[in-house]
């Protein structure tokens, strides 16, 4: 028979024993028996209470008193209150005192023995990515903790509700402790809102806190017929850090005209309060975003005036540009690419055909990894499965003798110009990999490799073939078509890495641009550099100002208090320091801007392990003005992959299984997974593109 005192799994909110004290068995046994008392849970009335919002939503109770008794009702409906120790009856009423049942917890034989012999002892181990803790304490079990978890756990390794309802998951849990409550789906649920809706306040907490921040977006068509927008936030909190959180997961109704978008995105940034923060966005190069990166810009830049006027607002993701200049390049061989790509198809559509295919390999002692199939859309995936291929160039033919209805063997002509391709390419796939990260400045990075693309693209190897000349030449006409005109963003994000400086602009572009337009670009840089300085150099006098003005009453009222006390003491270094602050907010003869370009540049042993966020901080003091613009700068992302990377975790969210799932439950799946991730430092797993993996999922698919 079920335990009066214990709550339905249904509810599964059973207040946590104090002290590690449960009553005994026979005890809870008989009371369970009786029909004659109805008891009520001792925190029935109480309200969240320490479970906090994953325990009963109740009015609560200050007195202490409650720890060690509940409340019952008679028969005759009197009511009374019991010790949970020793099981005496004590008179009670809602408004009455309740000294005497404080002096009967301080003296109850039953509870001390229980306090002293009950409460165990546990080894925890807290482990952290670096290092491992072990500590010895005195354990309390506590249902309401483990409910939080639970809801963590679900989220953030993306299982389903029911999970908490598992056989085997209680198993393990009543196994671990006895006192283990089972939680219902239902609850589960619940728990997860109330973990978004606590992260997403302390991520508004933060936010507040921040003066600029940078925004990605795009948009992705779930299985539902769902198109859904991301909206990533990229900033550097306040121990000089970049962070990324992902904001929404919103709907987007159609059509997908710019306004729509527009709308969206602007709703997305009052709900955050971010709408006078946000000074970039970074998008991909569909009209529709043109047209909505244009308007927002309008609507924000109405009451609020952006830095430079705007100019920096509009970033166009790198990484897209650079996708479509190697596809125009991928273009002049596209016949070969098909005879490849449909050879990887043919010999993953069977497991027979995958099995002659790695005995011939075995044969001739080549690699075991297996073929990788492209995504057409993807040049880095074709890249990959070019080079792949390359690499089992003799199978090819040997498999054609022992499958007749195999037909698109590339010849040798073809592999040569494929390994050509392949080795002209490598550059470019470094360069994806760099600028693609979202856990360090990139903005600062990308204007040596663009200087190294340029290089390439010029470079003429008569031993390459005329197919490759004629490769360069279109994605040169794509080069200038998006980097022909100087890129602020990347030119100034450069300057402010100390490892650069306007030394890398002088040096750089005289290969990028023509003789006349590399001088007037180097003066533009160092211009807009001057008037970007200037603002901020404006804002924190305005920002000084404002703290004046609003320290002045508290000021007067604290010299009032002095005088009256006749403690004048600090009256002296008082005024000394009002004085250091108004020749301190003077400008000085040099700027901080003049300064950090006289210094020269750093150099750095290990250039792969060099922060520039870092190099800031420690520098804070010099250039108090110039490492808060330049903490901003280097925050803005140069790709949206930050946005794109949030579509392959709702693709595994929104599954056939889950495709019904409503879209304020996926914004709230998504985004609290982001938010928890980032709170306990749990990385994603990076899923190695080689080939043996890319090819089991593909063969898994097919078979």
């Amino acid at each position: 028979m079920s335990n009066p005192n214990t709550l339905s799994a249904q509810e599964s909110s059973t207040t946590p024993v104090v002290g590690g004290a449960q009553p005994s068995t026979n005890d809870a046994n008989e009371t369970s028996k009786s029909k004659d008392v109805i008891e009520l849970e001792n925190n029935e009335d109480g309200e969240d209470g320490d479970d906090g919002p994953y325990g009963p939503k109740k009015r609560k109770r200050t007195s202490t008193v409650w720890t060690n008794f509940k409340e019952i009702v008679l028969p005759d409906g009197s009511l009374k209150v019991e010790c949970i120790y020793c099981k005496r009856q004590m008179s009670y009423s809602k408004a009455g005192p309740t000294s005497h049942l404080l002096r009967h917890g301080k003296g109850c034989l039953q509870k001390k023995l229980s306090e002293k012999g009950q409460k165990n002892l546990s080894i925890v181990t807290t482990i952290s990515e670096t290092e491992s803790i072990s500590a010895v304490h005195n354990f309390k079990y506590d249902q309401a903790k483990i409910r939080e978890i639970v809801s963590h756990m679900i989220i953030v390794h993306e299982l389903p509700f029911a999970f908490a309802e598992y056989e085997l998951f209680n198993l393990l849990m009543k196994n671990a402790s006895p006192h283990y409550q089972k939680i219902s789906r239902a609850t589960t649920k619940k728990d997860v809102i109330s973990s978004y809706e606590i992260e997403k306040k302390k991520l508004l907490a933060e936010l507040k806190d921040v003066n600029r921040v940078s925004v990605t977006t795009d948009l992705w068509r779930s299985d539902q017929k769902i198109s859904y927008m991301v909206v990533t936030c990229h900033y550097v909190d306040s121990s000089w850090n970049l962070q990324k959180r992902n904001l929404n997961f919103c709907e987007v109704p159609p059509p997908h005209t710019g306004i729509v978008v527009c709308d969206v995105l602007h709703k997305c940034l009052v709900e955050w309060g971010l709408e006078n923060k946000v000074w970039t966005v970074t998008v991909d190069n569909a009209a529709y975003n043109d047209v909505a990166v244009r308007m927002l810009k309008e609507n924000l830049s109405y009451k609020n005036s952006l830095p430079l006027g705007g100019k920096l607002f509009h970033v166009r993701c790198c990484a897209h540009i650079l996708n479509l200049l190697v596809q125009d390049g991928l273009s002049e061989i596209q016949n070969i690419i098909s005879n490849v790509r449909e050879s990887v198809k043919h010999i993953s559509a069977s497991e027979s055909r995958i099995n002659i295919f790695s005995d011939i390999a075995k044969q001739l002692q080549l690699s075991s990894k297996k073929l990788v199939m492209d995504c057409c859309t993807r040049w880095n995936a074709t890249y990959c499965m070019l080079s792949t291929a390359l690499e089992f160039k003799d199978i090819f033919p040997r498999y054609q003798q022992r499958d007749a209805s195999y037909n698109s063997l590339p010849s040798e002509d073809d592999w040569e110009k494929v390994r050509v391709v392949c080795s002209f390419l490598e550059e470019f796939n470094e360069v994806t990999h760099i600028i693609s990260g979202s856990k360090y400045p990139t903005s600062n990075l990308f204007l040596p490799e663009l200087y190294n693309i340029k290089k390439l693209l010029n470079e003429k190897n008569v031993g390459e073939g005329s197919f490759m000349n004629d490769m360069r030449n279109k994605m040169k006409r794509k080069f200038d078509k998006y980097w022909g005109e100087c890129n602020l963003l990347i030119s100034i994000a450069a300057v402010l890495d100390p490892r650069n400086k306007m030394k890398l602009i002088e040096w750089c572009f005289p290969e990028i641009y023509s003789e006349v337009d590399a001088i007037e670009n180097i003066i533009t840089v160092r211009e807009t550099l001057r008037s970007l300085y200037s603002e901020y150099v404006e804002a924190h006098k305005t920002n000084i100002t404002e703290n004046d003005v609003s320290s002045g009453t508290q000021k007067e009222i604290s010299s009032g208090l002095s005088i009256v006390s006749g403690k004048g003491k600090g009256k002296v270094r008082t005024q000394f320091a009002n004085y250091i602050k108004n020749v301190d907010s003077v400008e000085q003869v040099k700027s901080e801007l003049e300064v950090y370009f006289e210094e020269g540049v750093v150099f750095c042993e290990d250039d792969d392990e060099f922060d520039a966020l870092s190099w800031w901080k420690l520098n804070n003091l010099k250039f108090r003005i110039l490492s808060r613009m330049a903490c901003e700068v280097l925050s803005i992302p140069v790709t949206s992959v930050a946005s794109e990377s949030a579509f392959s975790a709702g693709g595994r969210v929104i599954d056939t299984y889950r495709a019904n799932l409503g879209v304020e439950t996926v914004q709230m799946l998504l985004c609290a997974e982001d938010w928890l991730r980032a709170r306990y430092q749990i990385k994603r797993k990076e899923k190695v593109l080689n080939a043996s993996r890319a090819s089991s999922l593909l063969l898994k698919r097919n078979t």
